[in-house]
């Protein structure tokens, strides 16, 4: 575990195999992305994409390969989440396509109520922050992420990204 993973304090919860279980499949996205961060700006871009995501290792890991159009151009990404059993935890990576030689650093998380909360340590334009990721199954046909970032340890957070989940018939 490095420092910045000991200095996150994840909030009470459980993680298990079945945690991710709502999101296996295909899923049209509906993306909400704030312009820019970090500035106090309400300016909102929204672009569409599809994923799907598939479990392995007898539910201990999960992946999804994202598709999204924006502005003309389709940009390609892949979640992993791998569950820690022992620590009682999930991991969260998330690789762009648009630079397939560095993975963001994970996110570490667990599930209450039906939503998971992820958390880590990470700089964005030079400022360090505590980033929060959320997974909601809204219900068998929909779904939710949500992306926000804190300046001051958590105290407020600005969400940044929003995605809506739709469930889709599985063409694979």
């Amino acid at each position: 575990m490095t420092a910045a993973e000991a200095e996150v304090q994840l909030p009470p919860g459980t993680a298990s195999r079945g945690d991710f279980d709502y999101f296996l499949g295909s899923w049209r996205v509906e993306h909400q992305r704030l312009r820019k961060r970090l500035a106090g700006s309400n300016d909102w871009e929204a672009f569409a994409g599809r994923t799907h995501c598939q479990q392995m290792f007898g539910g201990l890991v999960n992946l999804n390969e994202s598709i999204s159009y924006r502005g003309g151009r389709t940009s390609y990404g892949m979640g992993l989440r791998a569950l820690d059993e022992p620590g009682g935890r999930w991991a969260d990576w998330y690789l762009s396509g648009s630079d397939l030689s560095k993975i963001d650093p994970p996110l570490y998380g667990r599930f209450s109520r039906g939503v998971g909360t992820f958390l880590s340590r990470d700089t964005f334009e030079g400022r360090q922050l505590l980033v929060r990721g959320q997974f909601a199954s809204v219900n068998r046909e929909e779904a939710r992420w949500e992306q926000a970032f804190s300046v001051d340890d958590g105290v407020t957070w600005e969400t940044n990204w929003v995605m809506r989940y739709l469930r889709m018939e599985d063409a694979r």
